[in-house]
């Protein structure tokens, strides 16, 4: 009786907790439950970390060559050696081979010259941020280079720092575009809705023309229109503002179908006889009814940026050297040759896949935590 009584207070507990909760406490607890959404948030957040401290994480600097060392193929990290289990990681050194009739390099472990691999190491140097300078990065060699995790490029560039500089590009494409999206889609889609008339007329027709047309040539005609000799930094934000000019419609969609069913709402017309202005009717009122559906319409609208700028720089038309991107290092297994002889340079390629279904599984986990009450 003891136990039944004490699990009757446990579930009494539960249901109290949840009825004084809040709408976020909530959509955490909901959230919490998508097991997939939750790894797939650790794994977004780490990348992002990842991103802003590239100079650091990095071994190398990405577009640092070394023509002795061309496409060696990923290292591996070992614990064991001929003498035996060694409590730091190293790796073995490196011999070259050549091939006499066809002149193919291909590399090998040997075992007899092993590295450490160490941490808080002094290597090329760098400014964090532009602004702190320092030649500390997390791990490498102190007897030059050779870590290699995951191989090199036909330049000798080191892949693994290429990949983690590509991610801040990469993904912050996608945060700055749709940050830019959702300013059109809230202000364009909002006013659509809220007005309604002439101005819903207007807006509807283009957001149709925009959709009716391919979205793929028409970022090549909008990218191919940019001059050639833009800066980096310049076309950075030239091709963000070209997929944020396109990517705004159904985010627009969405906003002008909550505004239809919100403006006559009745905590809408009290703000509205309260004498608020239409701002702050919006801005205060009808917007954050629905924010939790914009985060996750938002957050699901990210991977396809990501795509985009991968497509465009995998073409030609988007981002270029000497700027890293994930799409940027895909141009390089475009010849089917290359390919077969070093396949870890389609890995940039895995690591937008990952991504991308990170990010689906945080959008569905969202969706689902947006509705709290449902099972």
């Amino acid at each position: 009786m003891t136990k039944i009584r004490e699990k009757v207070m446990d579930a009494r507990t539960a249901e109290e907790k949840i009825y004084v909760a809040s709408q976020v406490q909530l959509m955490w607890w909901k959230f919490r439950k998508h097991s997939m959404a939750t790894i797939s948030s650790v794994f977004i957040i780490t990348m992002y970390l990842i991103a802003i401290f590239a100079d650091f994480v990095a071994p190398y600097d990405p577009n640092e060559t070394d023509t002795k060392h061309l496409y060696v193929p990923p290292r591996g990290i070992h614990f064991f050696g001929p003498n035996g289990f060694s409590l730091r990681p190293f790796v073995y050194g490196l011999k070259l081979h050549v091939d006499e009739e066809t002149y193919r390099k291909t590399y090998t472990d040997d075992k007899s010259v092993q590295y450490p691999i160490r941490f808080f190491v002094h290597g090329s140097p760098y400014k964090m941020w532009g602004l702190i300078e320092s030649d500390i990065h997390l791990f490498g060699l102190e007897e030059g280079k050779g870590v290699f995790l995951l191989g090199t490029d036909k330049l000798g560039q080191d892949v693994f720092s290429r990949v983690v500089f590509g991610a801040r590009v990469s993904l912050s494409i996608g945060l700055v575009g749709i940050a830019i999206s959702l300013l059109l889609g809230v202000g364009i889609g909002g006013a659509s809705g809220y007005y309604g008339g002439v101005v819903d007329l207007v807006v509807q027709r283009v957001i149709e023309f925009i959709r009716s047309v391919p979205t793929t040539p028409l970022w090549m005609a909008l990218s191919a229109a940019l001059p050639p000799d833009l800066p980096p930094l310049a076309r950075y934000f030239g091709i963000t503002v070209i997929l944020s000019l396109i990517g705004w419609t159904g985010l627009a969609r969405v906003v002008r179908g909550r505004f239809l069913a919100l403006r006559e709402q009745d905590f809408v017309m009290a703000a509205k006889l309260a004498g608020a202005s239409e701002w702050r009717v919006i801005m205060r009122h009808m917007v954050p009814s629905f924010m939790s559906y914009l985060i996750a319409s938002v957050t699901l609208a990210i991977p396809g940026m990501i795509i985009s700028e991968t497509s465009l720089s995998f073409l030609g038309l988007g981002l270029r050297p000497p700027v890293v991107s994930w799409g940027v290092m895909l141009r390089d297994a475009q010849k089917l040759r290359v390919v077969a002889q070093a396949p870890w340079l389609l890995l940039p390629g895995v690591f937008v896949v990952v991504t991308v279904l990170a990010f689906n599984f945080v959008g569905d986990g969202l969706r689902d935590a947006v509705d709290p009450y449902s099972r």
